[in-house]
């Protein structure tokens, strides 16, 4: 190992473990205002101020404690998040923004719910029209609730669709959503997923490149890349074109060990990510999206409270 990256491994070890005593206090302070004594200070000087002033979103709402979609967001604002990411085509929209007017959250933008069952990159022309048409429409929702990004797996890559179909069919039908990008002023956000496409960062740059659009752009997963690279080097690499966060953590020893879906069973800052690194690879190249949007399993309120936590020592590092 040399010098370099015992510094960088000594580094990222003060952080966790900084990182694992606050958590701590924050809880022992919210058990200790359960009962009734110093119900703020424990918690106000466990909790770090982040260095950036990005808003905290979370992703999938499902997840969260709560019969409604107000319940849940009632739950998000209380644990001190600012938004929420939401699934289009799927909740009346109606629903939708009278449970942001009413919490007063916002929108941070919205997941084409249909991209995996419905592709972009399907053999049927009649199924990539119905992809395109539900892209139109969680545009077009993002744009009623004030979101400024669409959440979009582009292709999937499998036996019965080629590497080289999906790269051309799936730049094909986007480009027939750019028109409405445009109207509405969100950006498609391409996302780095399991989908066997895009994979390495500097096909996934010159894939956005090649639409030419400033309305397509990437929306960064930190923890999907852990599987197969390290998000500090795609990070450097994409530049100004990602336009969203994902943060998500993600266990190689568990991968190895129990498969490639166990490593995603660890909460933030328990997994291999490298957050001062990563971190600073985004303030170097002027992150600009304005949200880190945390996309781990919810659950009620407590659960949501450590879950921000955990995002302001991410955020903070």
């Amino acid at each position: 190992m040399t010098k370099r990256n015992e510094v960088n491994d000594s580094s990222r070890r003060d952080f966790l473990g900084q990182s694992a005593m606050a958590i701590g206090a924050l809880a022992a302070g919210t058990a200790t205002s359960s009962r009734g004594a110093d119900p703020e200070p424990a918690a106000e000087r466990a909790a770090p101020r982040p260095k950036r002033n990005w808003k905290k979103g979370f992703f999938p709402l499902g997840s969260v404690a709560g019969k409604t979609l107000l319940d849940k967001l009632q739950i998000l604002k209380a644990a001190g998040f600012d938004g929420a990411e939401i699934d289009s085509p799927g909740i009346p929209r109606e629903q939708v923004l009278s449970a942001l007017k009413e919490t007063g959250l916002q929108c941070e933008g919205v997941v084409d719910s249909q991209h995996w069952s419905v592709t972009l990159s399907d053999p049927d022309p009649k199924r990539r029209a119905l992809a395109v048409e539900n892209l139109k429409t969680a545009l077009r929702d993002c744009q009623a609730y004030g979101g400024t990004s669409v959440l979009l797996v582009p292709a999937v890559v499998n036996k019965g669709v080629s590497y080289d179909d999906a790269y051309k069919r799936s730049q094909e039908e986007i480009r027939k959503a750019i028109p409405v990008a445009e109207e509405t002023g969100v950006k498609i956000a391409i996302e780095n997923v399991w989908n066997q496409f895009l994979l390495s960062p500097l096909e996934a740059a010159r894939y956005v490149d090649e639409f030419q659009s400033p309305w397509v752009g990437w929306h960064f997963d930190i923890g999907n890349i852990l599987n197969y690279g390290w998000p500090e080097q795609w990070i450097r690499i994409l530049g100004k074109r990602i336009v969203k966060l994902h943060i998500k953590e993600y266990s190689r020893k568990k991968r190895d060990t129990n498969g490639p879906g166990a490593g995603f069973g660890v909460l933030l800052l328990e997994g291999d990510n490298d957050w001062p690194a990563i971190m600073k690879a985004l303030d170097d190249v002027g992150y600009s999206g304005g949200w880190a949007t945390a996309e781990v399993g919810g659950g009620d309120l407590e659960k949501m409270k450590d879950v921000s936590a955990r995002l302001d020592r991410i955020l903070a590092a």
